[in-house]
């Protein structure tokens, strides 16, 4: 029995409607969850909206409206964008639901019963849209003024001389705060990195929060008394959680924490197979404090957080005020959602940053799924159900090439594409997927069915028997990425549901299908041919 498989996307935040850098994480995680279910593995996969925090409560008085609300709606419009992208996640949860408090408020006592938590004063910096602390050593001066970080910190308020590493304001603070030993965890959290290399990954986030932890920790504001959007600090009136704080029980919470041992024990073991996956610029709550936390209140600690790259459009980062911030939705209904799945995945090499526009996703689209994989369907299938009536053919003995293509299918979808899809590297999975689909192209063109069909009949069959079997097995390995349209292939194949795995796809089902009533319709083409939008040509 395979051990259970827990896949997360970072939770995210919802002051305005998802981008498509919230797209491409999802479908990055929803591909990687569909091949371990693919692969006979009891998956738990989550998603959600991160709710509460100074950013949601100013953004709503912004709107004259109250948090609750402005949650509500921008929750719906992430609920929808996962619906229309063909997100299959087991859950999705909001922070702001009474099973998430009670989860948040169980590991604030667990730290603090282990004496991990400490009433004080927190004077310092902090990013109201990061939602985040930062020590003065990480601040980036702007400009050349010389002015001294004492100087600026007379006056509470947002910096004009300083920001974040994220490039962000931040403002210095103060107000009364619990803290957490973060300081404490320092050797610990050196330890769990050189006893699991992959930890963190890729190698150039790990080295990143190696150099961060090595250069020292400081206890951690988590929690604030300037607004009350938020989790309730157990027994003390007027504190709500620090939002990492909160957010980050997310993953525990759908895991059944703390009162469902039954379901933690599934989802949430010692040693479990758990994996964040998450933007490179929250690498640092996931690495660093996450694990602190965890190790804090006694919990397992999950095997791997994997930090992906950004979206860039054109190779331009995303911003509101450039007005190049693309909406997922109106991409999927522009160029279909399958083809936006493949782009996104086979274009960005997964831990990089990657760039998309609508020439790129249309180019792909086309060359990729329209003519390697989208062709090789239709002239076979058609030429079946016109040719042998919808009758499929039968198999009278295979010849050496038959072999050598069925040989490198084998390689390619039991070995290669796993490998690939288990190591959190999609786009390699793609590339060997579609070197099959050249093979397929390159047997079809040396095969000649079409000449076959007055020459020698038998060997005909067996050339577009094989085929048949080549297209059902490139369908099922690429099934993780584009679902709908591989589904709707292997339905008009009529390929039994029991055999869309890695491994069920590479036995004998043919012969049962051909000796059978079934007859193959005449198919449509699978990726009609895309046409660059006139406002992008």
């Amino acid at each position: 029995m395979s051990k259970p498989f827990t896949i997360t996307t970072a939770i995210s935040y919802p002051n305005g409607r998802p981008h498509i850098g919230h797209a491409y994480e999802v479908i990055a995680t929803d591909a990687v969850a569909r091949f371990q279910r693919m692969m006979g593995r009891d998956v738990f996969f989550q998603t959600g909206t991160d709710e509460h925090g100074l950013k949601m409560a100013q953004t709503a008085r912004g709107r004259g409206i109250e948090p609750r609300e402005l949650a509500d709606e921008m929750a719906s419009y992430f609920r929808e964008m996962n619906e229309r992208l063909n997100i299959s996640h087991d859950r999705f949860i909001r922070t702001s639901e009474p099973d998430h408090h009670s989860a948040s408020q169980a590991i604030w006592q667990a730290m603090e019963a282990n004496g991990d938590l400490y009433l004080g004063r927190y004077e310092g910096w902090y990013s109201v849209r990061d939602e985040a602390f930062y020590d003065e050593k990480e601040l980036v001066r702007i400009g050349d003024d010389p002015v001294p970080l004492e100087d600026v910190r007379i006056v509470i308020g947002t910096s004009h001389h300083f920001r974040s590493p994220q490039g962000t304001p931040v403002e210095w603070t103060v107000e009364e705060s619990w803290f957490f030993r973060l300081s404490a965890y320092q050797d610990r959290l050196l330890a769990l990195y050189e006893s699991q290399p992959d930890f963190i990954q890729p190698d150039s986030r790990r080295n990143e929060i190696l150099r961060f932890v090595e250069g020292g920790l400081s206890d951690l504001s988590v929690s604030r008394t300037s607004f009350d959007w938020g989790v309730k600090v157990p027994g003390s009136d007027g504190h709500v959680m620090y939002v990492w704080v909160d957010a980050l029980t997310n993953y525990l919470t759908g895991c059944g924490y703390p009162d469902d041992a039954e379901r933690m024990a599934r989802y949430w073991a010692e040693g479990g197979d758990i994996t964040h996956i998450i933007g490179k610029d929250i690498v640092r709550f996931h690495t660093v404090y996450w694990p602190a936390f965890l190790m804090s209140a006694k919990l397992p600690l999950p095997k791997q957080v994997f930090g992906h790259g950004f979206l860039l459009n054109r190779g331009e980062k995303m911003s509101k005020s450039v007005g190049n911030v693309a909406d997922p939705m109106e991409l999927a209904e522009r160029f279909g959602v399958d083809q936006l799945r493949y782009f996104l995945l086979s274009e960005v090499t997964f831990g990089n940053d990657g760039s998309y526009s609508a020439e790129a996703i249309v180019q792909r689209s086309n060359s990729d799924l329209g003519n390697a994989f989208g062709n090789l369907a239709q002239r076979t299938l058609s030429f079946i159900a016109k040719n042998l009536d919808g009758r499929l053919p039968a198999i009278h003995g295979h010849d050496p090439a038959d072999s050598e293509l069925f040989a490198l299918l084998d390689k390619t979808i039991r070995t290669d594409m796993p490998t690939a899809f288990a190591e959190l590297a999609p786009s390699v999975a793609i590339e060997a997927w579609l070197r099959a689909c050249f093979a397929c192209n390159q047997y079809i063109d040396a095969q000649a069915p079409w000449a076959l069909r007055k020459t020698d009949a038998e060997r005909m069959e067996t050339v577009l028997a094989t085929l048949y079997i080549a297209i059902a097995q490139l369908a099922v390995a690429i099934l993780p990425v584009i679902p709908a349209s591989a589904t709707a292939l292997l339905d008009h194949m009529g390929v039994p549901a029991d055999r869309r795995s890695y491994a069920a796809i590479g036995d004998h089902w043919y012969s049962t299908l051909a000796e059978s009533d079934f007859l193959l319709a005449a198919p449509k083409p699978l990726f009609p041919r895309l046409e660059l939008p006139a406002e992008d040509a």
